[in-house]
């Protein structure tokens, strides 16, 4: 087994990190978030000579499940998360995508929900799943242990974090997953985000002022964060 390893590849207006994770020494891995531009992630997959197994979701945004259903036909494989209260957002995708003006994107239904609790894998890397609300009701972060790095989605950012102003966006909510799902996995850890440069926790909770409102003991509510992607 070689070391995890991710390539990122922007996709959608909202230039969200579609992830993948491979294996160097095996050549197998997911796609995390394939929201669009599916012809550019099947690129990009062709030409590292990669074998995906599973499509893994974070949320049910359409900058980052748009092009699931797409990418599963393509590939012949299953869609794997997020926690089922993101249904409503994976059956209003196309409604969504015709509002922002973006075509080609498609409703998905995951072949497995995910809960808290729950560990994924490939291979022999093996991620922790954590139910994180608050971005979207059934988001889901991704931990992998033996290496100390976890994927974010839109839950914590560089600097931000993910905007709940969106339906089903909770501020308070948002505040609670960063306090009770992401910061206990440890200041050591470093992480992957929805959109933009990644960061490691510790550096977020030491400079990112949305986090200051946890240090402070909770939230008043009133804002929704900086970040106005999806």
């Amino acid at each position: 087994m070689g070391m995890l390893q991710a390539g990122i590849i922007p996709v959608t207006p909202f230039q969200q990190n579609c992830t993948v994770f491979f294996d160097p020494d095996t050549q197998e891995g997911v796609v995390v978030d394939p929201g669009g531009d599916v012809p550019l992630i099947l690129q990009a997959i062709e030409k590292s000579g990669l074998t995906i197994k599973e499509i893994w979701l974070t949320h049910g945004h359409l900058d980052h499940a748009g092009g699931a259903s797409e990418l599963k036909e393509a590939l012949g494989i299953e869609v794997v998360g997020p926690h089922q209260d993101d249904l409503p957002l994976l059956q209003r995708i196309e409604t969504q995508a015709a509002k922002y003006g973006i075509t080609g994107l498609r409703n998905v239904i995951p072949d497995r929900w995910l809960k808290d609790g729950d560990k994924v894998s490939f291979g022999a890397h093996e991620f922790e799943v954590y139910r994180a609300p608050g971005h979207a009701p059934g988001h889901v972060i991704y931990f992998n242990r033996a290496q100390n790095f976890a994927h974010l989605g839109d839950v914590l950012f560089n600097g931000s974090i993910g905007r709940t102003d969106l339906p089903g966006g909770n501020h308070q909510q948002l505040l609670d997953s960063i306090r009770d799902k992401v910061l206990p996995l440890g200041d050591d850890v470093g992480f992957i985000c929805g959109h933009g440069p990644g960061s490691r926790i510790g550096d977020e909770r030491r400079s990112n002022p949305y986090l200051q409102e946890i240090r402070a003991g909770g939230a008043s509510g009133a804002s929704d964060g900086t970040d106005k992607t999806m």
